[in-house]
């Protein structure tokens, strides 16, 4: 009796599709204006005389980032990706260094005592070690566990409220915007717009600065700001004729660090001005930088090493750096220094953030990653069936 052997079916690990090289260098370089945003903003009596003054709308910027890189990766996918592996993907690409990002803000919580944190050495271990144990979830500690007392969802790491609603994006796109049209989603990218424009003009501070605390105001700056880039991003993805675009790498960082640094718009007297100017910012000047980005090209290994670096940074920079600006604004709020006498702690605090990045990326996050895909990613290997002449009716000979 001829017998023959069918393998079934592989689960296989998700294929990986050419990285927009640019868009990585972007990420970095948008990475490194938050950690100097976020370093001249120790020195700011407000956000009207702050340095580096737009800076915060770089997380908007990942958002939009994000949404055109998920389209990219995954919407052509859907036929053999499960949501299960989906989820797995995300989880395994982002979780490592939100618990990590946790560890380092507990690590460096008690060097924060200063006069602006100044019960920090009254808070107890065990509290900061449970706030630190929900951090791990990204799930966002009540008010009784506020132990800094800036209302923040993570108090050990202020920038979580970002991956919160990140990751609230991805839930979205996987349980339903996916399988939008491109008409059904321009209309939401249209009203998120619309009421991203909304909240920035009407916004008591004239920006769209918000998101990190668990009440209502805030959440409702949260999700608008999630919102309209993560789904604009994810159209521009689907919709974009991509050109040509020579130097894009040069062009697009010159003007995300033009949008980001440009000075506070309208003062103290305008403040619809500057909302304008953020929301307008992320509405079209955002998406005009990715489409150039995606629209250019890396020459030379030099330039390709380099975005290649800042993009592999940029994820554990953004997630490590602000328990090290918690320190650097204590020491501020201690000792009074201007930026230009502190000019030499505020670089040496810079490098120190892109060091512990670059050693978290290469000590801790690749590897854990390589290990997660092959513990939980890998394809399963194939079982062989013996089949009789009956059940191989039909296939080839």
């Amino acid at each position: 009796m001829e017998t023959r052997v069918i393998a079934e079916p592989q689960i296989s690990t998700l294929s990986t599709k050419p990285h927009y090289a640019i868009l990585d260098g972007l990420r970095g370089v948008a990475a490194l204006l938050v950690v100097a945003f976020h370093l001249c903003e120790a020195h700011a009596t407000s956000h009207l005389d702050q340095l580096l003054n737009h800076g915060y709308l770089a997380v908007d910027f990942f958002f939009l980032l994000s949404g055109f890189v998920i389209g990219y990766a995954y919407d052509d996918r859907w036929g053999q990706l499960t949501l299960k592996n989906f989820f797995k993907a995300r989880l395994i690409r982002l979780q490592p260094m939100v618990v990590l990002g946790m560890v380092v803000g507990a690590g460096c919580f008690y060097f924060q005592d200063s006069p602006l944190w100044p019960t920090i050495h009254q808070v107890p271990v065990w509290k900061t070690l449970l706030v630190m144990a929900i951090g791990f979830t990204l799930l966002p500690v009540p008010l009784s566990l506020d132990i800094r007392g800036w209302q923040e969802m993570h108090p050990l790491n202020g920038p979580g409220w970002s991956l919160f609603f990140e990751y609230i994006a991805n839930i979205l796109y996987a349980l339903g915007a996916r399988k939008l049209s491109n008409g059904a989603l321009a209309v939401l990218v249209a009203l998120a717009g619309a009421a991203l424009v909304h909240l920035a003009v009407t916004s008591p501070t004239g920006d769209v600065i918000g998101g990190w605390s668990l009440d209502a105001p805030q959440l409702r700056i949260g999700f608008t700001r999630m919102l309209y880039p993560f789904f604009a991003g994810l159209l521009l993805s689907r919709v974009a004729a991509l050109g040509r675009v020579p130097h894009a790498f040069l062009w697009c960082s010159l003007l995300l660090a033009l949008v980001l640094a440009f000075p506070r718009v309208g003062g103290a007297a305008h403040l619809w001005q500057n909302g304008l100017y953020d929301s307008l910012s992320i509405v079209l000047l955002f998406p005009l930088v990715v489409w150039l980005g995606a629209s250019g090209q890396v020459t030379g290994p030099v330039a390709s090493q380099f975005c290649t670096f800042l993009g592999a940074i940029s994820y554990p920079i953004y997630i490590t750096h602000y328990p090290l600006i918690y320190i650097y604004t204590g020491w501020v709020s201690k000792h009074k220094t201007p930026l230009l006498q502190a000019l030499p702690i505020t670089l040496l605090t810079f490098a120190a953030a892109v060091g512990l990045a670059y050693a978290c990326l290469k000590l801790y996050d690749e590897p854990v990653r390589r290990w997660l895909r092959s513990r939980f990613l890998a394809p399963k290997p194939a079982r062989a069936s013996v089949v009789g002449p009956a059940r191989a009716a039909g296939a080839p000979q």
